[in-house]
């Protein structure tokens, strides 16, 4: 089974949607988001995902500590900070890192923004694994 791990400083928002549109695209990966300061998953999130009939209402921002990132294949990285922070973890060998750093969004046109370029990478990254 593949495990892909989404991380983002917050886990509110870019990594919570990037949780929910690959699960949706690949429901038998094992999809797991987290964040280095969870704060919650953002309300403008949930909405904009609901735009396209999906649903992460029932996501919970996690700190990276409490997911099995060292079980994942794949750890894509949506934040600078969240970058910088994963480059010294002792990652295992077979984990490939990925950086997609997608800006912070703000207002719903920015959640909208950041969503459909999570979108746009993650169908570009299920064409070459």
């Amino acid at each position: 089974m593949v495990v892909i791990l989404f991380v983002c400083t917050g886990n509110a928002a870019r990594s919570q949607m990037a949780e929910g549109l690959l699960r949706n695209q690949k429901p038998e990966f094992t999809v797991l988001s987290a964040g280095t300061k969870p704060e919650g998953v953002s309300k403008k999130a949930v909405k904009v995902m609901e735009e396209l009939n999906l649903d992460i209402s029932n996501h919970t921002s996690n700190h990276l500590d409490e997911v099995d990132w060292k079980g994942a294949d794949v750890a894509i990285t949506l934040c600078g900070s969240a970058n910088e922070s994963c480059v010294s973890m002792p990652w295992p060998e077979k984990c490939k890192r990925i950086h997609w750093p997608i800006d912070d969004p703000v207002t719903l046109d920015e959640y909208r923004k950041a969503r459909d370029e999570i979108k746009e990478r993650i169908e570009a990254f299920l064409t070459n694994i």
